[in-house]
């Protein structure tokens, strides 16, 4: 059991005070021995009492400080799981200056020094997860004439298991300072993806107008237009602010954009190819292209974005990575061989490219871009699985060479029109086969809007008996039976089918996917697997 404070100090005094009257009662102690000893009792005495009174205003000044805490976390879990409109990063209580190592910012864009809030963003929505593995910045712009962003996000999101996405996010900046656009896209983001927005794997963030400076007069370099070195420069910047809010969120930073495709395990590829690094690289390539799949370590983030801040005006950002490569590890007395030598040391390329350039309209006005990185395998977004032989027939407009045939052997997708009620899709066993697992796949990541709504699968018996109760009597095997004897085992969600079969079905002579409604778009099978007992 603890003593008070008030009982410590009268047994304090009681022991100090014991030899002092044991030395006045001993035979030949001198009276002024005693005064002496008395008058430092009395002083010891003040100064216990002293301290316990500034124990008490510590005491106090400390549950202050408790209490406060605890109302800021407070609020500050109020705001993250009920806010619903903008929020500013300064309402959740973080540090309104900068660390000290990125003060230096004000000097490269002295105008800051005249706005205190601009170097903050503006949170549109977002959990505040820290603690990742992996954060993604994507920074998405204006386009003239087609927005890329959404199937981008399907692509990222596509095939992602629980854990991967409980262990990374994607920071979308959108780089503009109009609020209606602002708005326009992150409830474009919140209607695709709502799942992921309440789960904090997505987060929409958007400068303060007054983070740029003025852009109109910038020196012409490079031989480019005014428009171009305008666009570049921007682009720099808003990869900077970018790289300043993510880098204290995980352990690496993926740089992306948004108008690309992944391929389906990519981070898991990502932390494999990581792994295998014994060297004290400073940039991890996954696409051969621009700024695209560049892997950066987050601590290594401020000295980046201080030197990209340092030439911003001056060139565009995968030249400046490149000049500071050069910078760390190049020798000007040494050749050119040795600088590339020495620099790719640092700068690792992995191939094949997890990511794939899908635009075509750039977001500087009037520019179009073909680019397509020669490195990345299209076929790496096709998974093959040992299907049975069967002859495959459908009612839907088979679109150009996209076949029902390449997608049961993986060679390619099946696509064909807006499917309407009544079409099938349909796989006839050459022989009845025992089936125990089925999974159909709609849309892809080049398509992901191309799904089966409305979609049902059914499957039908080899039984020509059981087939003629089926559809005498309807089903005695808690499926509903269709009136030309198949069984409704499943269907569409998300645009996945998925499940197993019963057994007391027994053998199966045919497998058919059946529209049940008009669709409003395309329709893409990019994964046939059909298990039997044999394969």
């Amino acid at each position: 059991m603890r003593l008070r404070l008030g009982q410590v100090l009268p047994a304090l005094c009681l022991c100090a005070a014991f030899p002092l009257l044991w030395y006045a009662a001993w035979p030949g102690s001198r009276g002024n021995d005693l005064d002496m000893y008395q008058h430092q009792l009395l002083e010891l005495q003040q100064r216990l009492l002293y301290a316990e009174k500034e124990n008490k205003k510590r005491s106090h000044e400390l549950n202050s400080a408790l209490d406060e805490i605890k109302h800021i976390v407070a609020r500050r879990m109020n705001i993250t799981k009920t806010h619903t409109g903008d929020m500013k990063w300064k309402e959740l209580n973080f540090p309104s200056k900068l660390p000290m190592h990125l003060t230096n910012v004000y000097y490269y864009l002295p105008h800051l020094r005249e706005y205190e809030d601009a170097i903050f963003p503006n949170v549109i929505f977002g959990q505040q997860r820290t603690g990742v593995s992996l954060v993604m910045g994507i920074p998405t712009v204006k386009r003239e004439k087609q927005n890329y962003l959404i199937d981008t996000l399907h692509s990222l999101l596509y095939k992602l298991s629980e854990e991967q996405k409980k262990d990374c996010i994607i920071i979308i900046f959108i780089a503009e300072v109009d609020v209606e656009y602002i708005k326009r896209v992150s409830e474009s983001v919140k209607t695709s993806f709502p799942r992921e927005v309440q789960s904090g794997v997505l987060e929409v963030i958007s400068p303060p107008a007054s983070y740029y400076p003025d852009l109109s007069n910038l020196k012409k370099t490079l031989g480019d237009s005014e428009d171009r070195v305008r666009w570049r420069t921007k682009q720099n910047l808003d990869y900077s602010f970018l790289m300043l809010y993510a880098q204290p969120k995980g352990t690496f930073y993926l740089q992306l954009e948004d108008d690309i495709i992944a391929i389906p395990d990519y981070i898991e590829s990502i932390k494999s190819f990581a792994a295998q690094q014994s060297q004290d690289w400073m940039v991890l390539e996954f696409s051969q292209l621009g700024f695209i799949g560049k892997l950066f370590k987050s601590e290594d983030l401020p000295l980046i974005v201080e030197f990209f801040l340092m030439f911003y005006k001056d060139k565009p950002i995968d030249w400046l990575i490149d000049h500071l490569l050069w910078v760390k590890v190049c020798n000007p007395e040494k050749d050119s061989t040795h600088c590339e030598k020495e620099k790719s040391k640092l700068r690792i390329r992995a191939k094949p490219s997890l990511f794939q350039h899908m635009g075509v309209y750039s977001s500087l006005a009037g520019k179009i871009q073909n680019l397509k990185d020669k490195d990345f395998r299209k076929n790496l977004l096709l998974k093959a699985h040992n299907n049975p032989p069967a002859k495959l027939d459908t009612s839907l407009r088979i679109y150009h060479q996209y076949t029902l045939e390449k997608v049961y052997k993986g060679q390619d997708c099946f696509w064909a029109s807006a499917p309407v009620a009544g079409d099938y899709i349909r796989f006839t066993f050459l022989n009845p086969l025992e089936v125990e697992k089925y999974l159909f796949r709609s849309g892809n990541v080049e398509h992901p809007g191309d799904k089966l709504f409305n979609t049902t699968v059914e499957v039908l018996p080899a039984d020509e008996m059981l087939i003629k109760e089926l559809v005498d009597n309807g089903s005695k095997f808690n499926y509903p039976a269709t009136k030309d004897g198949y069984l409704k085992i499943g269907a569409f969600e998300n645009g996945i089918a998925e499940g197993s079969i019963n057994r007391s079905i027994g053998r199966i002579q045919a497998i058919r996917l059946s529209v049940s409604s008009d669709s409003p778009v395309w329709a893409i099978l990019s994964e046939v697997l059909i298990k039997t007992s044999e394969n």
